[in-house]
């Protein structure tokens, strides 16, 4: 393991997804709009030990992340999906936060507590609700003055960096201009991530990694009902719903967000989701005949300025690929956040990737980006991927807020 010279970066020998699930991604305030993320996480993590066959019973550790504080109970999301999944009232549970980060970071704190030999088998989930973001008051604790009442929303200022005083969508606009990216390029990117995303759907390979909702009830014994209710009308919902045909000529008449080449129309889709994976060491796997998902190689982690945070996969990928000693030749499958097109164009141009092994089955243009669930889709969608196509190794990477960047390296044991 290493933190010096421009980040961390930790390599793992025997570390293991087994499984992972994430519910359907539903578009902003629809379906899903009205259900607490803890309530979410709790249904992906009941599921993946279903799916796996593991008792919840051999979990160490929870890890779990959330990013908004989307439910007054927030504080204990990760406790609370572990008890309501079944995990033993005497594991401990940690809330993980880097911002869009969180999902693969949640894998990334396992493998440490597993090299670290603290447990053998850690639950990790991320559980978001873009809905629930608040409408917030942050200076009203001693009283309202007037003209000094405000109230704002959540999600929309904390899209602002407020050190560079430029929003998430103003730093993809700067790449844009960086690697001289037109409102074309973007758009066409975007038909691509979008007819990836629905014939992936209708192979039924997105399929295989989701768990469908219906509306039910959580029991604990001598603690208080939880439970997914969804929106009126809807009995189940087994398909994530941003994925639509979008057509170039559909996207190319979308305002500008941000002035540029940004629009609502390419950039991540704003949606409510969770995942859930389970990590193991190679003895923990082996002991139970189960056969892992991926080995975990390495996670990468890096930084960079805060203004141009959209160009942090490209850093972060170079210091995986350096660490674990390996060129990019080497990698079959690349799964990059779509957080914004010309984010993950300027990447591309950055790392001179082959667009062929990029986000194969669509991205969070089309899919959507529930912030702390998006790595642990990112890490599954990889590893699913991989076996599907019989290829060997994989990265998963992502930009975060704040001028952040975070890359795992996947390994299929097929």
């Amino acid at each position: 393991m290493t933190g010096t010279n421009g980040g961390l970066f930790a390599a793992y020998k025997d570390t293991w997804i087994l499984e992972g699930v994430r519910t359907p991604f539903a578009d902003y305030n629809g379906v899903l709009g009205l259900v607490s993320p803890i309530d979410l996480g709790i249904k992906v993590a009941r599921a993946v030990f279903e799916r796996s066959g593991i008792p919840p019973s051999d979990v160490g550790s929870v890890i779990a992340g959330s990013v908004a504080q989307a439910s007054f109970d927030a504080f204990v999301l990760p406790r609370h999906i572990g008890l309501y999944s079944g995990v033993p009232i005497d594991r401990p549970a940690l809330l993980v936060q880097r911002v869009c980060g969180t999902g693969v970071e949640t894998i990334s704190q396992a493998a440490d507590a597993i090299a670290l030999g603290k447990i053998e088998l850690g639950l990790c989930v991320g559980a978001e609700s873009m809905s629930r973001n608040p409408i917030a008051a942050y200076t009203h604790r001693g009283g309202f003055r007037m003209g000094q009442v405000e109230f704002k929303d959540f999600l929309w200022e904390a899209l602002m960096d407020t050190a560079p005083g430029v929003t998430m969508g103003q730093t993809a606009e700067a790449v844009a201009k960086t690697y001289k990216i037109t409102r074309e390029d973007v758009d066409r990117f975007a038909e691509l991530s979008f007819s990836r995303a629905v014939a992936a759907q209708k192979a039924c390979f997105l399929s295989g990694e989701i768990v469908p909702l219906v509306s039910e009830t959580f029991e604990l014994a001598g603690y208080r009902t939880r439970g997914i209710r969804l929106g009126k009308g809807t009995e189940k919902l087994e398909m994530d719903t941003h994925i639509r045909p979008s057509p170039y000529e559909v996207l190319a008449k979308i305002p500008p967000a941000f002035g540029g080449v940004q629009t609502g129309g390419n950039s991540s889709a704003i949606v409510d989701g969770a995942a859930a994976a389970l990590v193991s060491s190679g003895e923990y796997a082996k002991s139970r005949g189960i056969k892992p998902l991926a080995r975990v190689a390495a996670v990468a982690t890096v930084g960079v300025p805060p203004e141009i945070m959209s160009i942090a996969p490209a850093p972060a990928i170079r210091k995986l690929l350096d660490g674990a000693g390996m060129s990019l030749d080497a990698i079959d499958r690349i799964e990059i956040n779509e957080a914004f097109g010309a984010q993950l164009i300027s990447v591309e141009r950055e790392l001179k990737l082959d667009r062929a092994k990029l986000n194969v089955n669509g991205g969070a243009i089309a899919i959507g980006h529930p912030l702390a669930a998006t790595g642990l889709r990112l890490a599954v969608t990889l590893a699913r991927e991989l076996r599907r196509a019989k290829l060997r190794y994989g990265v998963a990477s992502a930009c975060i807020g704040g001028g952040q960047g975070i890359a795992m390296l996947l390994e299929n044991p097929n």
